[in-house]
């Protein structure tokens, strides 16, 4: 019985380090940048939980933007992304913006902010 205990709470450990919960700020007309670094292919679940509409695409770190969409208030979208691609999450308007997200996968992502 130890032993399954065990088992079940090292499980446990390793399935909720491979996931990443956060609130991000997004100042006014400013993005936030998720892997911008050479990392492996990772899994975005994202909600917009500000006012604004806030842009996402993606941006493979040799160069290039693809997969632009915009994501309104209050909704929800799933963003696969490549390895070595990072994801811009943009917000364009004068008021501060602020995002959901869960992410799995590879998880040594860089963060930062772009203006």
């Amino acid at each position: 019985m130890r032993q399954l205990l065990t088992l079940i709470f090292v499980l446990t450990f390793f399935i909720s380090c491979s996931t990443l919960h956060s609130n991000t700020i997004i100042k006014p007309n400013d993005s936030f940048i998720l892997g911008n670094n050479q990392h492996g292919t990772f899994k975005v679940k994202l909600q917009n939980v500000s006012k604004n509409e806030i842009e996402v695409y993606h941006a493979p770190i040799n160069g290039g933007k693809h997969s632009f969409q915009i994501v309104k208030p209050d909704n929800k979208v799933t963003i696969n992304v490549d390895a070595n691609t990072a994801l811009y999450f943009v917000n364009k308007s004068n008021d501060t913006a602020s995002i959901n997200l869960k992410v799995t996968g590879d998880l040594g992502l860089s963060m930062g902010y772009k203006n």
